[in-house]
């Protein structure tokens, strides 16, 4: 299923959505401001980079597949965090409101 940023924002739940590259650079967002979108970027990439390495780390200690990352998800007050994408694509959202199965299996649609 094909899923753009447009999809994402109009899922129940979904404030904002965006992209970025692994250095946390945005490339593409919806319903957020660009300097925002710019901070948001930034620290989630961070956070992709430190479960890429926990992965990789389980995955020799365990002897067991924990690579490559599918994405990962932030509950927290009354928002979450959903990445898709290998940690790359993502949506803020509602928690009360949102399907987190449903957004993180269209996170890994493409344009």
């Amino acid at each position: 299923m094909a899923t753009n940023l447009d999809d994402l924002v109009n899922m129940k739940g979904v404030i904002l959505a965006f992209e970025f590259t692994a250095d946390g650079t945005c490339t593409s967002y919806k319903n957020v401001t660009r300097e925002m979108v710019a901070m948001i970027c930034r620290f989630c990439a961070a956070v992709t980079m430190n479960f890429n390495a926990l992965a990789s780390g389980f995955t020799e200690l365990s002897e067991q597949q924990w690579v490559p990352q599918k994405g990962w998800i932030y509950v927290g007050g009354t928002h979450t965090v959903i990445m898709g994408k290998g940690g790359r694509r993502g949506v803020f959202a509602y928690s009360a409101d949102v399907s987190i199965d449903e957004v993180f299996a269209a996170l890994d649609g493409s344009d």
